[in-house]
């Protein structure tokens, strides 16, 4: 009978706790469906009216906050990364108001000797963490998540940057937004492009090569990851067996790092 109830005692706190409340993004939902606007491939972004609306901005960035890291680590993977997704793009927006409209790029909100990312002004997860801490720490750092996809929803307020979606992510959906996410970029032929035999992509994949070869989906290297997603891209089949022999160049386009902002 004690063994019985010891087993059951032990079994009771190996359960994991993957019936945890997700967090509610509606607030930030709602802010992104009614100040991101779709343009083509892409989204522009209404920094005055999240500016009149920063009060809910903040309310959220506040919940956002409050969350606890044994909180956090109570969720899955998928509600996890959708809560790190939003809360980088919350503050990157916020980030952005502090001095907009005077301001051209998000990299006019740091100085000659400091980046806007390294800025360390989030109160999350228990600790005062930048944008980099975010991303490359809790993301990218973490070994929770290996998911090359993130590089296609974390927004850095830039025109040469993959779209802010129009809608907060959410872990029971997170697979099919970041599927999007990566269609919809990959099929912007101003950012990748197929042209004079050259593979013309953003230099994303230059700087975070490596993510895009770590074995996600079975894919350990950067023309496999594109050859999966041919059709985005508009190669053809001809293309893509080339592409994939090594008889493809792939060139990084330069990056456009003026604001994402939606033109008076």
């Amino acid at each position: 009978m004690l063994r019985a109830s010891l087993l059951l005692l032990c079994s009771w706190f190996l359960v994991p706790a993957a019936g945890a409340e997700p967090f509610d993004h509606g607030e930030w939902d709602a802010l992104l469906k009614a100040y991101v606007q779709p343009q083509g491939a892409t989204t522009v972004v209404d920094y005055a009216g999240f500016a009149a609306a920063q009060t809910r901005l903040k309310a959220y960035q506040d919940r956002l906050s409050g969350v606890k890291p044994d909180e956090f680590d109570q969720w899955d993977n998928k509600e996890q990364l959708a809560f790190l997704i939003n809360a980088y793009n919350a503050w990157t927006v916020a980030l952005v108001l502090t001095a907009y409209p005077d301001i051209k790029s998000i990299k006019d909100t740091g100085s000659l000797f400091s980046s806007p990312w390294h800025k360390a002004f989030i109160p999350l997860l228990g600790k005062t963490r930048s944008l980099d801490d975010i991303e490359h720490y809790l993301i990218r750092g973490s070994g929770r998540y290996n998911d090359p996809r993130i590089h296609f929803a974390v927004n850095c307020a830039s025109i040469g940057c993959p779209a802010l979606r129009p809608e907060a992510y959410s872990g029971d959906r997170l697979d099919t937004q970041l599927d999007e996410q990566t269609r919809l970029f990959l099929s912007d032929h101003s950012r990748n492009r197929l042209e004079d035999g050259i593979l013309r992509v953003s230099s994303i994949f230059k700087w975070y090569r490596e993510d895009f070869e770590k074995g996600w989906r079975g894919l350990h290297a950067l023309p496999s990851f594109f050859a999966r997603h041919a059709a985005a891209l508009g190669l053809s089949a001809a293309d893509t067996k080339r592409l994939l022999a090594g008889h493809i160049d792939i060139e990084y386009q330069d990056y456009d790092w003026r604001l994402n902002a939606k033109r008076s």
